[in-house]
Protein backbone atom coordinates (compact mmCIF):
# COMPACT_ATOMS: atom_id res chain seq x y z
CA UNK A 1 0.00 0.00 0.00
CA UNK A 2 0.95 3.39 -0.33
CA UNK A 3 1.90 5.97 2.43
CA UNK A 4 2.01 9.71 2.34
CA UNK A 5 5.10 10.91 4.90
CA UNK A 6 5.16 14.23 5.86
CA UNK A 7 7.78 16.14 8.01
CA UNK A 8 7.72 19.82 8.95
CA UNK A 9 10.53 21.28 8.97
CA UNK A 10 12.00 22.88 12.63
CA UNK A 11 12.59 26.33 12.70
CA UNK A 12 16.55 27.25 11.79
CA UNK A 13 17.56 23.66 10.59
CA UNK A 14 18.29 24.41 7.26
CA UNK A 15 21.97 24.08 8.07
CA UNK A 16 21.37 20.39 9.41
CA UNK A 17 19.16 19.57 6.53
CA UNK A 18 22.05 20.57 4.28
CA UNK A 19 24.32 18.32 5.88
CA UNK A 20 21.46 15.23 6.50
CA UNK A 21 20.11 15.81 2.68
CA UNK A 22 23.05 13.08 0.99
CA UNK A 23 22.02 10.24 3.24
CA UNK A 24 18.02 11.08 2.76
CA UNK A 25 18.70 11.45 -0.56
CA UNK A 26 20.47 7.93 -0.85
CA UNK A 27 18.00 6.45 1.08
CA UNK A 28 15.18 7.86 -1.26
CA UNK A 29 17.10 6.08 -3.87
CA UNK A 30 16.75 2.84 -2.77
CA UNK A 31 13.02 3.12 -2.69
CA UNK A 32 13.29 4.29 -6.12
CA UNK A 33 15.60 1.27 -7.16
CA UNK A 34 13.00 -1.13 -5.47
CA UNK A 35 9.74 0.44 -7.19
CA UNK A 36 8.50 1.67 -4.62
CA UNK A 37 9.01 5.62 -4.75
CA UNK A 38 6.56 7.40 -6.21
CA UNK A 39 7.31 11.10 -5.32
CA UNK A 40 9.76 12.90 -3.16
CA UNK A 41 10.78 16.27 -2.47
CA UNK A 42 10.66 19.33 -0.34
CA UNK A 43 8.07 22.41 0.18
CA UNK A 44 9.83 25.61 -0.37
CA UNK A 45 9.37 28.60 2.09
CA UNK A 46 8.57 30.37 -0.67
CA UNK A 47 7.30 30.75 -4.27
CA UNK A 48 10.09 30.79 -6.22
CA UNK A 49 12.09 28.17 -8.75
CA UNK A 50 15.38 28.31 -6.64
CA UNK A 51 14.26 28.82 -2.98
CA UNK A 52 16.95 28.99 -0.08
CA UNK A 53 14.54 27.78 2.73
CA UNK A 54 12.27 24.49 3.13
CA UNK A 55 9.34 24.30 5.46
CA UNK A 56 9.24 20.17 4.69
CA UNK A 57 8.81 17.31 2.67
CA UNK A 58 6.50 14.84 1.05
CA UNK A 59 7.17 11.48 0.51
CA UNK A 60 4.73 8.79 -1.18
CA UNK A 61 6.15 5.09 -1.50
CA UNK A 62 4.96 1.92 -1.13
CA UNK A 63 5.30 0.03 2.36
CA UNK A 64 3.65 -3.34 3.25
CA UNK A 65 2.33 -1.30 6.80
CA UNK A 66 1.49 1.45 8.07
CA UNK A 67 4.28 0.60 10.81
CA UNK A 68 6.87 -0.26 8.16
CA UNK A 69 6.45 3.23 6.58
CA UNK A 70 6.43 4.47 10.01
CA UNK A 71 9.50 3.21 11.31
CA UNK A 72 11.30 4.13 7.75
CA UNK A 73 10.29 7.80 8.53
CA UNK A 74 11.55 7.36 12.22
CA UNK A 75 15.20 6.27 11.10
CA UNK A 76 15.40 9.05 7.94
CA UNK A 77 18.49 11.44 8.70
CA UNK A 78 16.32 14.24 8.65
CA UNK A 79 14.36 12.82 11.56
CA UNK A 80 17.74 11.86 13.30
CA UNK A 81 19.22 14.81 12.84
CA UNK A 82 16.61 16.58 13.86
CA UNK A 83 15.62 18.12 10.75
CA UNK A 84 12.01 17.62 11.17
CA UNK A 85 10.39 18.36 14.29
CA UNK A 86 7.17 16.59 13.24
CA UNK A 87 6.25 13.51 11.08
CA UNK A 88 2.64 12.54 9.85
CA UNK A 89 2.33 8.63 8.24
CA UNK A 90 -1.14 8.58 6.35
CA UNK A 91 -2.16 5.68 3.84
CA UNK A 92 -2.60 7.34 0.36
CA UNK A 93 -4.28 6.55 -2.29
CA UNK A 94 -3.36 7.28 -5.82
CA UNK A 95 -6.15 8.30 -7.81
CA UNK A 96 -4.60 10.81 -11.00
CA UNK A 97 -2.44 10.24 -13.34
Amino acid sequence: MLYAIIGEDAEGSLEKRIKARPAHLERLGTLKEEGRLILAGPFPAVDCSDPKAFTGSLIVAEFDSIEAARQWADDDPYVLDAVFERVVVKPFKKVLP
